[in-house]
């Protein structure tokens, strides 16, 4: 492929993904993946700061759909049902994409230092999403906790919809998990 073709930040990413998954993480480099695809170091650092952030460079997308999903809820939405809006923004981003970060996940999983990127990256969306809560008039613990109940409603979800033989959309799943959890808390 030359370098004037289209895509190039999407072909960056499916080329460092290949080369993760062939090579492993902490033996690719930034040149391999420019090199796969048929692209420049150049252009590889004008759409990533590093090789780690290709893996992450979704983040701002996911939070951003979340907290303006949770934000635009109706003022009389409940908390959980404020951030049942956000899960299901963030569902939608993920619809096409079950491949991708299925690949994406099993790179995470294998390398302890983005495993810990991933966390401070979901401990991050909680923050945020608290913060989002908090200026709904929601009072503490019941910000925090709910919060920190929808990342690990999405993350459990996330995990199912990952798997190598489940069907579902992330959407069902997400919803399923959040009436497990509500089951859990009332005790049903």
């Amino acid at each position: 492929m030359g370098r004037w073709e289209p895509d190039a930040r999407g072909r960056l990413a499916k080329a460092a993904l290949a080369l993760y998954a062939e090579r492993g993480y902490e033996q690719t480099t930034v040149a391999e993946i420019a090199k796969r695809a048929g692209l420049t170091e150049r252009t590889f650092f004008r759409h990533y700061a590093d090789k780690r952030e290709v893996l992450f460079a979704g983040s701002g997308e996911l939070e951003g759909r979340f907290v303006g999903a949770v934000a635009g809820a109706p003022t009389s939405a409940p908390p959980l049902d404020a951030l049942t809006l956000g899960l299901d923004a963030v569902a939608e981003m993920f619809a096409d994409q079950r491949e991708f970060a299925s690949r994406r996940q099993a790179v995470i999983t294998a390398n302890a230092e983005l495993r810990e990127r991933e966390l401070i990256k979901l401990a991050s969306l909680v923050a945020v999403l608290t913060d989002t809560l908090r200026s709904r008039g929601v009072a503490e613990p019941a910000a925090s906790l709910s919060a920190e109940a929808a990342v690990a409603v999405f993350k459990v979800a996330f995990e199912r919809w990952i798997a190598p033989d489940e069907e579902r959309p992330l959407a069902q799943l997400t919803r399923e998990a959040l009436a497990e959890l509500k089951a859990v808390t009332s005790g049903a």
